[in-house]
């Protein structure tokens, strides 16, 4: 095998030494701006249509997850929730709707769970913004729904037009 060997003259060996700073530098800096907080999938439905959801929680941090809180939007109705074993969970209602579920669990740091649900999107409506809080075992609570920009888009679930058919 046959090494071969560069010669960098001084105005290249700048360019090179800033390529690879500027590199280094986004490599430490994209992960830091995509991490994932709890969020909810799919981003995109139909009005009317059926849904199942995921509810991902990661626990980011050095502190334990031990809980995680979904509000259901107006309108939108839970059919079933998936019951993996292990995790329990408390729902609240209004008349017999399901308007907000709770998640107890633990979820150390490095790991993520997923809580599942099934359930019938509003027809009258173009988006769902759900609430989604995590609880950690220092006692914090922190919101997902509502960054510094406005509402996350982890948090919204855009609804296209049902289609009729003809």
């Amino acid at each position: 095998m046959t090494m071969k060997t560069f010669q960098v003259s001084g105005h290249n060996r700048n360019k090179v030494w800033v390529l690879t700073a500027v590199t280094v530098a986004l490599a430490l800096l994209i992960p830091a701006g995509v991490q994932a907080h709890v969020s909810i999938w799919p981003r995109e439905s139909a009005a009317g249509a059926t849904e199942r959801y995921t509810v991902r929680v990661p626990t980011e941090g050095k502190v334990t997850t031990i809980g995680a809180d979904l509000e259901v939007p107006e309108g939108v109705v839970i059919e079933v929730l998936s019951a993996p074993a292990g995790w329990k969970y408390e729902v609240k209602r209004k008349d017999d709707r399901i308007v907000a579920v709770s998640w107890q669990m633990d979820v150390k740091p490095g790991e993520f769970v997923e809580f599942g649900f099934v359930a019938r999107n509003p027809r009258d409506k173009n988006e769902l913004v759900w609430t989604l809080r995590q609880r950690f075992a220092d006692g914090t609570v922190t919101d997902w729904t509502n960054g510094p920009a406005g509402i996350r888009p982890t948090a919204v679930t855009k609804l296209a037009p049902l289609r009729t058919a003809r």
